[in-house]
């Protein structure tokens, strides 16, 4: 598997707005239950607020029990992945723009984040991606139905580095189980990690998952195996600064086999 280093700005699942614990809390669509992701405060700059207001209402949804109707979101029929975490969306958009013939469903709880990915899609012009704002697991849940997706990405889901937290972790057997489900026969999933135990944790936890078959990246570099979707991921600035100081990530893809 190739080395490379952290794309920091493609976001994390975990950077989500300050949570209130209670009642309340344990009845918000954002929080329904013990989360992959951590409080972080944040506000929208005027612009952003703008731009939210103006995007929002068509390209994004917070999560909910009703399953969406992804034709008639997206309003044509074409192939879909999702993208669990996806920050601010700098690779989000680039992904977008480099396969518009595919729909990207981009999960986010970070809202200031969104908002940012909210300005690009605006002023690049962007029109193959929609946005869900909540829980991933709920998404995965309630809103997407079987063989619905072609692809999925989780690009540097938080560690959880202590043992006491690894409850906490995306990226478990149920969730490896939950993806399986959602993806069409042949459909892949991409996970890229710069933490070393947790690239143990996950690779580990994917082979395990018996509609799961681990993916040669060479060959899939090569040409040599099909995919559906690309899995080249942009350079950012945060990556340029990574390389620097040596930081390795590993790549894993999976893929579901017919039938």
């Amino acid at each position: 598997m190739p080395e490379s280093v952290v794309m920091r700005d493609n976001g994390r699942v975990n950077d989500a707005e300050p949570r209130v614990e209670g009642a309340a809390d344990r009845g918000s669509r954002l929080y329904p239950r013990v989360t992959s992701f951590r409080s972080r405060r944040g506000s929208l700059t005027d612009p952003q607020q703008q731009a939210w207001d103006r995007m929002w209402p068509s390209i994004g949804a917070d999560v909910s029990d009703t399953p969406i109707d992804i034709d008639g979101w997206f309003g044509r029929q074409a192939p879909t992945i999702i993208e669990i975490g996806c920050g601010t969306g700098t690779a989000t958009t680039a992904m977008a723009q480099a396969e518009p013939h595919m729909n990207l469903l981009a999960v986010e709880v970070y809202r200031p984040g969104l908002a940012q990915l909210l300005q690009s899609v605006e002023r690049e012009g962007i029109t193959n991606i929609r946005i869900l704002r909540g829980d991933a697991m709920d998404v995965l849940e309630n809103m997407l139905t079987p063989g619905s997706l072609v692809g999925a990405r989780v690009f540097f889901p938080d560690p959880w580095p202590k043992a006491r937290h690894h409850k906490r972790r995306l990226l478990q057997p149920a969730t490896f189980a939950l993806i399986a489900d959602r993806l069409a026969d042949n459909g892949v999933l991409h996970v890229a990690t710069d933490h070393a135990e947790y690239a143990e944790w996950i690779a580990e936890a994917g082979d395990a998952e018996p509609r799961l078959t681990r993916l040669d990246w060479e060959q899939l570099a090569g040409g040599s195996i099909d995919s559906p979707m690309s899995h080249e991921r942009p350079v950012t600035k945060f990556e340029d600064k990574a390389h620097r100081v040596g930081r390795p990530i590993t790549e894993m893809i999976w893929g579901k086999a017919t039938g």
